[in-house]
């Protein structure tokens, strides 16, 4: 079995800056650390490998050179190769881009029987990366998946939250699953493994390696345009009543009159 996991470099503050120009995220400089719910997409993938030996868990991640480093990490938790799409071409990639841009790489690396990524990114929060995957490659999906429940040969069944419960859900392969935090915490990295992801090459993939349409990626094949950005004004204190209901009635109404409401 064939198990890619698709990991993006996030910034690790809060004290984000944006580029007036592109309205685009400005990463340089700015400490870094691999998504959160990516590594709970790794770690669901490496449950599968652990059960079944003759699985190959491959990392793939678009992002600048520098990301190298902490993707290491992923080989170390135990991923068997690590892809890194690395190009100014794919610079100011929105969701559709970036979908289009991982599907386009995995499919040339050989493709799929799973692809996870994580339910969205903390950084942009859109959730629309594997969705926009599945889209592509023409393949199910199924979104805020919790728990992996059983693999059968040519399908899989997992628990996928939703804002009432859960339900059970069998899909046929290939397909994209977005994973949320289950019950198990992203292990540790071993001595081993950490010793192995020093030694290890990360590939790197330019536009001109893969077979991409350039009108479809990077900042001009992003139809996502942000005009404007910029903080709230901060808003007056408001003001506190108290009194019985009554009273407090009529001052409620005095003041929906006062603005025109009533």
């Amino acid at each position: 079995m064939r198990i890619f996991v698709c990991v993006k470099e996030v910034p690790d503050t809060t004290d984000v800056k944006i580029d007036p120009k592109t309205g685009t995220l400005i990463r340089e400089g700015v400490p870094a650390i691999l998504n959160p719910f990516d590594m709970s997409a790794l770690e669901e993938a490496l449950q599968i490998k652990d059960k079944k030996p003759d699985t190959k868990v491959f990392v793939i991640s678009m992002a600048p050179p520098h990301a190298e480093k902490n993707l290491r990490q992923t080989i170390a938790m135990g991923a068997d190769e690590v892809y890194l799409i690395t190009d100014k071409a794919f610079a100011g990639s929105d969701t559709l881009a970036t979908s289009y841009t991982l599907a386009t790489a995995i499919k040339h690396l050989g493709g799929a029987d799973l692809i996870f990524t994580g339910k969205q990114a903390i950084d942009g929060d859109t959730a629309q990366t594997g969705p926009g995957i599945a889209e592509w490659l023409g393949i199910p999906q199924v979104t805020f998946v919790k728990r992996i429940k059983e693999l059968r040969n040519d399908s899989i069944v997992v628990e996928r939250s939703t804002e009432v419960g859960y339900e059970v859900v069998e899909v046929k392969l290939p397909a994209v699953l977005t994973i949320i935090k289950g019950d198990k915490d992203p292990r540790l990295p071993s001595l081993r493994g950490m010793l192995k992801a020093k030694k290890a090459t990360i590939k790197k993939l330019s536009a001109e390696d893969l077979p991409v349409d350039e009108s479809l990626i990077g900042l001009d094949g992003s139809p996502t345009k942000v005009d404007k950005i910029f903080t709230p004004e901060k808003r007056a204190a408001g003001e506190k009543f108290e009194g019985e209901p009554d009273e407090l009635a009529k001052i409620i109404v005095e003041k929906l009159k006062e603005m025109n409401i009533l």
